[in-house]
């Protein structure tokens, strides 16, 4: 799942407006949509015979089973064991990644197909260092005093630091670094020590590089909520020099003598590089009713990534390829002698922990014809937490906490929750708030419902929860979120196999019938039609020669607020 914010120069989709929700509003509480503690299974196996794809959903669950999938999470363990212990995009381990799904995919008999994307590779070698060398030696801490800028360049400097256009009185609003004029007469090969406000750190950074500038230190505003030291991105790997921020209280100290010196390191790889989704589709069911389903396959540079995002695109690969086994054979009912009535496409996406970058490629690369043959998208990010909560998607934002989907989406909870109640256990909501790569589907101009599973990522379980689910009450989800310890061992066998049966029985009850999501049992005419309108729209806002897409007055994606700010004027 991303956590990191998306540079504002990419983002292409503006997402339905929030109610009062950040991009870190993971739910941490609310009532749970199925009540009372979670039931043994053994008594309820099945959804509700006669139900759209019953049949079909039993057999397909029958045949996803954990040790298959456990041998999916094996194999990319294995990968990441062999690639420096990660499986981020624009590394082998993301290639010997995407080589292994492929594989899988061809000889269950699909014919996989891989999009090429380019994207903003950045990785920090090691940790960086920052000390005032005079008056007073001080050395600084990471993160508590400074952190490394996402897309800074690397360098070893040791220079006088210039203070430029600067207040350094808490809260006083400022421009400092925003115009090339602020670094008239700067000394060429000084530090240059900017304050954050007004326009994106990377304006600031260019135009201090632009000056001759050696480093570049941007400390906090000093407003309130913006005193600590922060992790900005600039927005794109375009500088070439070491770019830091810390907080308002190094920048007083650096600002406050004058001929202060600093040394300040940085090792890192910031560039552009190339990587890859993968898509399959069925060879039967209606290629312009097409059931898409998607799971991330990157992960972040810390960690091997076998929950975040392993376990979504394990259970996603069983499925496709159990799947496979009645796209062959059957009835008759779907094309070419299937039992699928609709195709259905999966995906595997790249650079979602960069944000949401091959979910997003991938829809701006749709015609609008295209975008209307897509009947629905489901999203699986994060099946396996080991602390978890069986999070379903709030389509029809339910609970207030995020963005209201597509028509049909609240269907798709709806199947989701309906089919949980089935095997007595219990669900709760998770708002979609932008963190995931039904983003680009759901948004304005685009409209295509969503849904999908989520067991939670650094959110903290409340004790509510606890009682519902077991697990313990205060910690997160996933304790291993975004780390290193996010390994083979990271993964709940319990929660993958109830989350991958849900998944199974999505798959299969919309590759039988999508009539549900226009709430007409007969057909799903109606559900095209007002795609149709979708695409028309999607045609007006497909990206410019420049990759902007004009988004309107309503456009509002959401600001992805961590401690990776990307814009000096908000955090």
């Amino acid at each position: 799942m991303r956590l990191a914010p998306l540079p504002a120069s990419l983002t292409r989709w503006a997402l339905p407006a929030l109610a009062g929700v950040t991009a870190l509003g993971v739910v941490a509480g609310g009532s749970s949509a199925v009540a009372g503690p979670a039931a043994d299974r053994s008594g309820s196996t099945s959804p509700a015979a006669g139900a759209p794809g019953f049949d079909l959903s039993e057999k397909l669950r029958g045949k996803v089973g954990p040790e298959a999938i456990g041998e999916h999470l094996d194999a990319f363990a294995a990968v990441a064991a062999a690639h420096d212990g990660n499986r981020a995009s624009g590394t082998p381990g993301y290639d010997a990644s995407v080589d292994y799904v492929v594989d899988t995919l061809t000889a269950a008999g699909y014919t996989p197909e891989v999009q090429a994307f380019d994207f903003p590779f950045y990785v920090e070698n090691s940790p960086a260092s920052f000390a005032q060398v005079s008056p007073t030696a001080t050395t600084y801490t990471s993160p508590e005093d400074f952190s490394t800028m996402t897309y800074s360049g690397s360098g070893d400097v040791t220079a006088a630091v210039v203070p430029v256009d600067t207040t350094f009185t808490p809260g006083g609003a400022n421009t400092s670094g925003c115009e090339a004029a602020d670094f008239a007469g700067f000394p060429a090969g000084s530090v240059a020590l900017v304050q954050r406000g007004s326009c994106p750190f990377g304006q600031k950074a260019a135009n201090a590089e632009d000056a001759g500038a050696a480093g570049v230190v941007i400390f906090n505003s000093g407003a309130a909520g913006a005193i600590d030291s922060f992790a900005g991105t600039l927005g794109a790997p375009d500088s070439t020099i070491p770019v830091v921020g810390t907080s308002f209280a190094v920048g007083q100290d650096l600002g406050d003598p004058a001929g202060t010196t600093v040394r300040l390191v940085t090792d890192t790889t910031s560039e552009i590089r190339e990587t890859y989704n993968v898509t399959a589709q069925t060879r039967g069911g209606d290629a312009s009713e097409v059931v898409m389903a998607g799971a991330h396959l990157d992960s972040v540079v810390e960690g091997a990534g076998i929950n975040d995002n392993g376990s979504g695109s394990a259970a996603l690969l069983e499925t496709a390829v159990q799947l496979a086994k009645y796209d062959k054979k059957g009835n008759g009912n779907g094309a070419g002698g299937s039992r699928l009535t609709n195709a259905v496409r999966f995906a595997w996406w790249g650079a979602e922990e960069l944000g949401l970058l091959g979910s997003e490629h991938y829809v701006a690369e749709l015609s609008p014809e295209q975008v209307e043959e897509i009947a629905l998208y489901l999203n699986f990010d994060m099946v396996g937490s080991p602390n978890y909560v069986r999070f379903v998607y709030d389509g029809d934002n339910s609970t207030g906490t995020g963005a209201v989907g597509p028509d049909g989406s609240a269907d798709i909870e709806r199947t989701f929750v309906e089919y949980f109640s089935s095997q007595g256990l219990a669900s709760d909501p998770s708002p979609f708030n932008g963190r995931s790569d039904y983003g680009p589907f759901i948004a304005e101009g685009v409209g295509i419902p969503a849904g999908g599973l989520f067991t939670g990522a650094e959110g903290v379980k409340t004790p509510e929860q606890a009682a519902v689910y077991g697990g313990e009450a205060g910690v997160a989800y996933d304790p291993c979120y975004h780390q290193e310890c996010d390994d083979r061992d990271n993964v709940d066998p319990q929660a993958l196999d109830e989350m991958s049966d849900a998944l199974a029985h999505a798959v299969a009850t919309y590759a039988v019938s999508t009539a549900s999501l226009s709430g007409d049992e007969v057909a799903a005419s109606g559900a095209r039609d007002a795609r149709g309108a979708k695409a028309a729209r999607l045609a007006a806002k497909r990206p410019d020669e420049h990759g902007h897409v004009d988004h309107g007055a309503a456009g509002n994606a959401p600001d992805h607020a961590h401690d990776h700010a990307h814009d000096g004027a908000r955090r």
